[in-house]
């Protein structure tokens, strides 16, 4: 193409004859405005907001600055580029490119870039673009948040933040592998309430046996290594004297006993209640017992109040990341005069008002303690051995103890409703549902006890200490107690126990028998956990696996039908467990194989405890190590005990640790500040 540059030279174009300074001026005026805005014309989106921005009033401004010739000659251009075909206006425009120099293309560049974005939300409905932004992660989001005032409108809609909360809160999201705590709050939202750390009963057993089960009176104070079975060399911490024992329970105290709600006033188990034994309340006012009959739930005043979607999101976020890094704050309770070998707690209880968590030990006694203050409100005393295994609900609570017997406790009074006997040896571990009560024991058997008709019956194939039990609803099919005609055990109902001969038995209660059994662990298993996680989550299964699992004679067929026809609710269970072979192992309950297994602690694991977002496990070498269960990584460990961590139990803000030193610690990841807080015993201010 050919151009004539002095043809556009606009030092060579003549003026205009004849015009005159106010009438040229006007001229020129006119042209411009009809070249910006031409009359009859309706303007495109670009254009529309260049005059909702006052781009042509800045540009009319510099036109009028220039000379009357010039402004004549820009307009002449601007009216003919206007008044262009779009084929013409292309072919004016690659003729001026060809003209511009480097400095003109520079500016051409600039401008362009200015011109060519374009805000999406402000061409779009606002349901469109809270769409769109439902697909963003949270740090995009709140980067938007600070691009204008309408992102930032958009990307503080409370609809927005709670589409991200369900994605993330007690879930790992599929998208950027995130998930946040559910941090349930007290049961009087819910009425009902479940134990924190389920499954965290049991912990502990070792190296092997001493004396059998001659044990020292409980109470005085004093460690008698050689008269109870120790499988471990144990933290030998300071003597301290317990406190004396407070009188007895009085009559007006004991009228304010809770029944025990998920046992039936006709069950044998509860038949020829026995006094209490050792029993231990230290005050007439004690806050488990008053706080009943001065509050009522149902008199408050319920009033509902709401938060926005994006405060919940945050306060979940940063306890997670707080999970991540390991910044916690530290609560040490001391009290117990030896190593803690089970606890468990519940923040949802009706009542009391305060979270309760519940230890024990080998200096035999239960103590009950506020975890928001690290008080202890109540110990109690009956056990002659070490106490091995305990689980609490509402009403109830259940010791095992290495004195060949489990007892049952009402917890907020203190008293021991009733004992069982039937183990020949010490009982090391204990779980139990609204149906049964399954038990573990030094003898190498399995006892189930039946809430509804009181028979017990034994599972034996172990060939070594049973150290862990978890009860299965493998068709959750859940029956209340006293219906005429029902079953004396609920259908799919199903039992796991760990051994120190390194397996694990999976029984079905119905048809007494081992229906499946995991073996690759080469140490004593120690403890164990069933966590149910969405399909979604699902892990990969490693078929090559030579050692994953094998069947019992004729319960090949009962376990393929019982077990791979999948869990109800959609969810598909796994188990963990911790050995002595410094390992924790992922199985999959349905084929039985391994998933993975988890190196990282340099001794034995005693305790596992998981939920649906994380793994924590307590080692002998001291430490808590905080896994990401999915990936199999280790996130953070946690150091501060000074003896094996014997036991664990883990919410969403906080993890509860026991150790052979005999201290209790409450790592909380809600409000970290690095400090570590010491709550004695009441002990020691008397």
């Amino acid at each position: 193409m050919t151009v004539d540059y002095a043809a556009h030279d606009p030092s060579s174009s003549a003026s205009p004859s004849g015009s005159s300074g106010k009438k040229g001026k006007a001229r020129a005026r006119d042209e411009a405005q009809s070249w910006i805005q031409p009359p009859g014309r309706k303007l495109c989106r670009r254009h529309q907001r260049m005059a909702d921005k006052g781009t042509n009033l800045l540009l009319q401004r510099t036109l009028d600055s220039l000379p009357i010739t010039e402004r004549e000659t820009v307009s002449n251009i601007w009216a003919s580029f206007s008044s262009s075909s779009h084929p013409r206006r292309a072919l004016i425009l690659q003729g001026m490119l060809t003209m511009c120099c480097q400095s003109e293309l520079t500016l051409l560049s600039n401008q362009l870039s200015l011109v060519n974005r374009l805000d999406p939300f402000t061409l779009f409905p606002r349901e469109l673009s809270l769409k769109i932004l439902c697909y963003v992660d949270a740090t995009s989001l709140t980067r938007a948040a600070q691009v204008s005032r309408l992102w930032n409108n958009l990307a503080d809609d409370d609809v927005l933040w709670k589409s991200m909360c369900e994605q993330h809160i007690e879930k790992m999201c599929f998208k950027c592998g995130w998930g946040l705590p559910l941090l349930q709050r007290k049961a009087g939202k819910s009425g009902r309430s479940s134990p924190i750390g389920a499954g965290t009963s049991t912990s502990v057993s070792n190296q092997k046996r001493r004396a059998e089960m001659d044990g020292p009176v409980p109470g005085d104070g004093i460690r008698a290594d050689a008269h109870h079975p120790v499988k471990r060399a144990r933290y030998d911490p300071p003597t301290k004297s317990d406190d004396q024992a407070a009188p007895s329970i009085s009559p007006a105290t004991a009228l304010r006993l809770r029944p025990l709600a998920r046992i039936p006033a006709s069950s044998p188990l509860l038949q020829h209640q026995q006094p209490p034994s050792r029993s231990f309340t230290p005050d007439p006012s004690d806050a488990l017992t008053a706080s009943s009959s001065t509050s009522c739930p149902l008199s408050r005043s319920r009033l509902t109040l709401t938060r926005p979607w994006k405060d919940v999101y945050s306060e979940r976020l940063m306890i997670a990341r707080n999970w991540r890094l390991g910044r916690a704050t530290v609560t040490a309770l001391k009290g117990h005069t030896d190593g803690v070998m089970c606890l468990e707690f519940n923040e949802k209880l009706m009542h009391p008002s305060f979270p309760i968590l519940i230890t024990a030990s080998y200096d035999c006694t239960v103590r009950v303690w506020n975890m928001e203050t690290g008080v202890e409100v109540r110990r109690l005393l009956g056990h002659t051995m070490a106490v091995r295994a305990l689980q609490f609900d509402e009403c109830k609570l259940v010791t095992a103890s290495m004195d060949r017997t489990l007892r049952l406790w009402n917890w907020r009074t203190g008293q021991c409703i009733r004992t069982l006997e039937g183990h020949s040896a010490g009982v090391v571990c204990l779980a139990f549902d609204s149906n049964v009560l399954v038990s573990g024991s030094v003898d190498k058997t399995v006892k189930v006890w039946n809430f509804r008709t009181g028979d017990c019956f034994t599972l034996r194939g172990h060939l070594d200490w049973v150290n862990a039990v978890q009860i299965w609803d493998s068709t959750a099919v859940g029956s209340s107690v006293g219906v005429v005609g029902q079953p004396t055990l609920d259908p799919g109902k199903m039992v796991f126990s760990a051994s120190d001969d390194g397996t694990i038995k999976l029984w079905d209660l119905m048809s007494r028998s081992c229906v499946r059994q995991f073996c690759g662990h080469v140490g004593q298993v120690q403890s164990i956990q069933l966590v149910l996680v969405d399909d979604s989550q699902d892990e990969p299964i490693l078929e090559d696996e030579p050692m994953g699992s094998s069947s019992s004679d004729g319960g090949e067929t009962l376990a393929h039908s019982i077990i791979s026809s999948g869990h109800p609710s959609g969810r598909t269970p796994i188990l963990v467990s911790g050995s002595l072979d410094n390992t924790i192992r992922v199985w999959d309950v349905e084929s039985g194989k391994r998933i993975k297994t988890l190196f990282g602690h340099i001794e034995g694991v005693w305790a596992v405890a998981c939920n649906n977002l994380r793994l924590v496990t307590g080692s002998h070498d001291k430490t808590i190590k905080i896994w990401n269960r999915e990936g199999g990584k280790c996130t953070a460990t946690l150091v501060g005990h000074r003896g094996a961590v014997t036991c664990l139990a883990v919410g969403d803000d906080k993890i509860v640790s026991g150790s052979d030193d005999g201290d209790v610690r409450i790592w909380n990841f809600g409000a970290p500040s690095g400090q570590i807080i010491d709550h004695p015993s009441p002990a020691a201010y008397s």
